[in-house]
């Protein structure tokens, strides 16, 4: 009765509005109670309503107006043109896998994973509990609360073989999310107009982190397990470069999973050439048969910089990230994150540490790689039936995406727009190249909502693709 009684009014308001000049003031909320028989808050919460589909304006202490009709007019931005001047570097547009999909398809773009694959009553109890703590009214120290940094460092000291000594808690600093590092660790590593290595295809975000700091990428050849050591090797010599930056574990894109011989041989030419690696640990929660045991598990040289985010698999809405750096490296990093941000939110840090060192962390994470796993194998399953052209070059044995690789003829622009017609919203892969795509792809995340239409939504690519045959 409460919810019609609201409409009722609503419906009557807007009638009378019709009729009414702009400007006009409503019946005062008192008259409308009377008019309608409803009750203060009944006719409170239709006022609303009617502000919130724009036809009335409240001014406090006066009353409640008829909204003026406002005439459209064409924007004029044009002295913006001149303000901005040309532009000094390529700027990549946002990425696909962070466009927001309506309900009502089937959306197999997303880099993040689905709502049900994410913790969400620890991180709704951690939010609780850090309100109530001086975190929600305090700043942080510049380089993240201490716990979370002992926290970083005990895990990836925890894969360290015999005779390498561990991170500190002092070797670590906390970021607002990988994308904040990664700017800051390509500037103060490789610096403005510097070559970056990076294997090709790489991660989108650290291309267009890159691109905005005016790192030069120097792209080095990268398969189904990893880059061609022989390749790196030239790319050091030809460019001179200090810095090489992948993801040894589930590479995002290609799932790549680098073996013991070629982390080894990285190193290797790491220290020959007194480089850094970056390292991007972003899939460590995201594997299915093997813990992730990082690069810089096995270095204690100070080679490699370490980067561990906590937003995917922890929450999007909590955008912590742990870097581990030794020597002086750590300070410059320090430094310029110091002179970009200040200090993290202690919040969000106290959150993060909470989540993770509950004893259901780890039960959540054994469960969320069974639903990985299956999520994968009726994607791979859906692709094989229904797109027989594609071929997926390796099955990913953690992350989140597969790598699909489409006949050499495919107009993927087109395909990509034909799917969304049909409802299905699928990434190309031309983003993750650093230069010009060597082939047609696709990335198609499986850890995205409703797994139960995967079948659906490969019957549709499938579709799609034959009408260009």
């Amino acid at each position: 009765m409460y919810d019609d009684s609201s409409a009722r009014i609503v419906a009557g308001l807007h009638e009378w509005i019709a009729r009414a000049a702009p400007g006009a003031q409503l019946p005062s909320s008192r008259a409308l109670v009377t008019q309608y028989g409803a009750s203060p808050v009944t006719v409170q919460k239709a006022l609303r309503t009617l502000a919130s589909q724009g036809v009335v304006e409240t001014r406090p202490g006066v009353g409640t107006f008829v909204r003026a009709v406002r005439v459209p007019r064409p924007h004029d931005y044009g002295w913006q043109t001149a303000a901005l001047g040309p532009r000094t570097r390529r700027v990549q547009q946002l990425s696909r896998a962070l466009h927001t999909a309506p309900n009502d398809v089937v959306a197999l773009h997303s880099g993040y994973p689905d709502r049900e694959l994410l913790p969400e009553r620890l991180v709704r109890s951690a939010f609780t509990r850090a309100a109530r703590s001086d975190a929600a009214v305090t700043s942080s120290p510049a380089a993240g609360l201490p716990e979370l940094q002992a926290w970083f460092a005990a895990e990836l000291g925890a894969a360290a073989p015999a005779g390498i000594a561990p991170p500190t808690p002092s070797d670590v600093v906390v970021f607002p999310g990988s994308q904040s590092s990664l700017s800051t660790v390509f500037r103060a590593l490789a610096g403005a107009g510097r070559p970056l290595l990076v294997e090709s295809p790489t991660y989108w975000g650290a291309i267009l982190a890159a691109e905005q700091v005016g790192v030069q990428l120097v792209p080095v050849p990268s398969g189904p397990h990893g880059p061609d050591p022989d390749e790196l090797a030239r790319a050091f010599h030809r460019t001179g470069a200090r810095a090489f930056y992948a993801q040894p574990s589930y590479a995002n894109p290609t799932g790549a999973r680098w073996s013991p011989g070629l982390s080894d041989e990285v190193l290797r030419l790491a220290r020959e050439h007194g480089a850094f690696v970056i390292e991007d640990d972003w899939a460590h929660d995201f594997g299915m048969t093997h813990d992730v045991v990082p690069l810089a598990a096995r270095d204690d040289g100070g080679h490699v910089v370490y980067l561990r985010s906590l937003a995917k698999s922890v929450s999007p809405a909590v955008r912590v990230a742990g870097l581990v750096a030794r020597g002086p490296a750590r300070e410059r990093i320090l430094a310029d994150a110091q002179a970009e941000a200040m200090y993290v939110s202690g919040m969000l840090q106290a959150v993060a540490l909470d989540v993770v060192t509950q004893p259901a962390w780890r039960t959540h994470l054994r469960g969320l790689r069974q639903q990985l796993t299956a999520r994968r194998d009726l994607l791979l399953g859906a692709l094989r039936e229904h797109v027989p052209a594609a071929r997926v070059e390796a099955v990913p044995q953690g992350g989140l995406n597969l790598w699909v690789r489409l006949p050499d003829t495919t107009d993927v622009p087109r395909l990509v727009r034909d799917c969304e017609t049909a409802g299905v919203i699928v990434a190309a892969g031309d983003e993750w190249f650093p230069a010009e795509p060597i082939g047609a792809y696709f990335r198609l995340n499986y850890s995205g909502p409703n797994p139960g239409a995967f079948p659906e939504g490969a019957r549709v690519i499938g579709e799609m693709l034959e009408r260009q045959g």
